[in-house]
């Protein structure tokens, strides 16, 4: 899910656009293949969710917009960003809390 380049940092999403609210939904899939799963409010229209989850990584990881690249994943739901000048220490830290809570309080069935 976060694996350290000579840029910064890579990390790995699988967006829900369409959601309700954007926020962190908890882990997509085990092991090296992981993913942070983040729901999105934007629909997956002309780089809107994109845009979208970009905006919601900056906030998150207190990072600039402009050093949030998406490398690759531009019309899937499984997407890779590049943290440009971030570290893998800074970043597990700032998700931690963040997978933890949104782990603990998972969406309730309605059925």
């Amino acid at each position: 899910m976060i694996r350290e380049t000579a840029e910064g940092v890579t990390l790995s999403v699988r967006a829900q656009p369409g959601a309700k609210k954007t926020a962190l939904a908890g882990i997509y899939g085990e092991g090296a293949s992981a993913q942070l799963k983040i729901a999105v409010h934007a629909p997956p229209i002309e780089g809107r969710a994109n845009d979208a989850l970009i905006a919601f990584l900056a906030d998150l990881l207190l990072l600039p917009r402009k050093s949030i690249i998406l490398v690759s994943g531009e019309t899937n739901r499984s997407k890779v960003f590049l943290l440009h000048g971030a570290r893998t220490p800074e970043v597990r830290k700032a998700l931690a809390g963040c997978i933890q809570e949104s782990t603990a309080n998972p969406p309730q069935n309605p059925n």
